[in-house]
């Protein structure tokens, strides 16, 4: 079986920060790009240059530190946003220009006041303009998810003819549904010309919260860059998740399917852009929030400590998580309550556990959980100390 090699393409330090109250100092941009380039990610989209001075300068200051992965800047489809975006990713080892229009018809209409055929006329040139100043430009038909298939074709024909080397398909909405996403990507692999000269990419917006979902079946219809941020951050309801992705693609089912991402450092690199842009990783997050490997109901808590497959189809230690936690709380059962007794050294018989499980929901029912200070206490309470070793 041939292995599909998927690239990562990050924009936490673009459409991450466009979210209100995420602004960040060029040096925290900095910390978080060297940890992307450290989890593996391909492409880096540092910043929209043309939007501030500041942004320009965390663009240009990314691009002289990042050696190993390609530094990308956003552009509209005007030369002057063309020429920031060059001036501020020259630097880089791998440079991108990522420059693009609005093509769906709410956006040429009441956007644009203008005409399909002008939106044809910009997209080549603003891709050829960019093609002068780098090799590698990518090319994004806004609102594409609102796009009728065939005017998309026509864009994406002439961003080819004037040198686009990747394609970006938006759902910037939110709007598809999978099968219709899914079926946008193959329609254009099977109706644009010259698509076999460029990658195909997926940009998700999660209004509907189907931004993961839609660019798996993106990939599964042939694209082959999934564009992403941590903890699924961006503008409105955010975008599609890069740790959910990843490890989507590392279930049996996608084995087919790689990224160069070092899944150990997720929830790590998770945290640290939760920090630096004081935005919290609500706790039932996929894959990085503080649950995602918790257990509190009995039934749950007894198949785990059994085996962890049972409740748990990603291992903790592959994201960075040392070990799944038994939470106790007035759901759990008694094999829980035996077990996190054991971790504080407390190895209770039968007899006793029965005894000290009456008291023990007494208590819990009083608490949202019991943490080990308070377990410690109750089994003393019941004239437990003696069996601790």
């Amino acid at each position: 079986m041939s292995i599909k090699q998927v690239q990562i393409f990050d924009t936490t330090l673009r459409d991450g920060e466009q979210v209100p109250g995420c602004k960040l100092e060029t040096d925290k941009k900095l910390l978080i790009a060297e940890r992307l380039e450290h989890m593996g990610v391909d492409v880096i989209e540092a910043g929209f240059p043309i939007s501030s001075p500041g942004d320009f300068h965390a663009v240009s200051e990314i691009s002289k530190l990042i050696k190993n992965v390609k530094v990308c800047a956003l552009s509209r489809a005007v030369n002057g946003d063309i020429d920031a975006a060059y001036d501020a990713v020259k630097h880089a080892k791998y440079p991108r220009i990522h420059t693009g229009i609005g093509t769906s018809e709410v956006h040429i209409v009441k956007k644009f006041n203008s005409n399909k055929e002008e939106v044809l006329r910009r997209a080549f040139s603003a891709v050829k303009y960019a093609k002068s100043k780098v090799e590698d430009v990518e090319f994004y038909a806004e609102d594409a998810g609102r796009t009728e298939n065939s005017f998309l074709a026509e864009v994406c024909e002439q961003a080819i003819l004037a040198g686009a080397t990747v394609l970006n398909i938006p759902d910037t909405t939110g709007y598809c549904m999978p099968s219709e996403y899914g079926a946008k990507i193959k329609y254009l692999l099977e109706n644009v010309k010259g698509i076999h000269k460029v990658q195909l990419s997926t940009h998700c917006h999660n209004d509907l919260g189907l931004a993961t979902a839609n660019a798996i079946a993106g990939l599964e219809n042939g694209a082959q860059q999934i564009e992403c941020t941590m903890n699924g951050i961006g503008e409105r309801a955010g975008n599609t998740s890069l740790e959910e992705v990843v490890m989507i693609l590392k279930q049996p089912q996608y084995e087919q399917y790689a990224t160069r991402i070092n899944s150990k450092l997720l929830v790590e690199t998770s945290q640290l852009v939760s920090d630096l842009m004081g935005m919290p990783v609500q706790p039932n997050k996929a894959i990085v929030g503080s649950n995602a490997f918790a257990h509190s109901s009995g039934i749950h808590q007894d198949g785990v400590i059994k085996a962890r497959e049972t409740y748990e189809i990603i291992d903790p230690r592959d994201v960075g998580v040392d070990e799944s936690q038994i939470v106790l709380t007035a759901r759990s059962g008694r094999a829980a309550l035996a077990y996190r007794a054991k971790v504080i050294g407390f190895h209770l018989t039968k007899l006793e556990l029965d005894s000290v499980y009456k008291y023990f929901l007494k208590v819990a029912d009083s608490l949202k959980e019991v943490n080990d200070k308070e377990l410690k206490t109750i089994l003393t309470a019941n004239g437990l100390k003696a069996n601790l070793k």
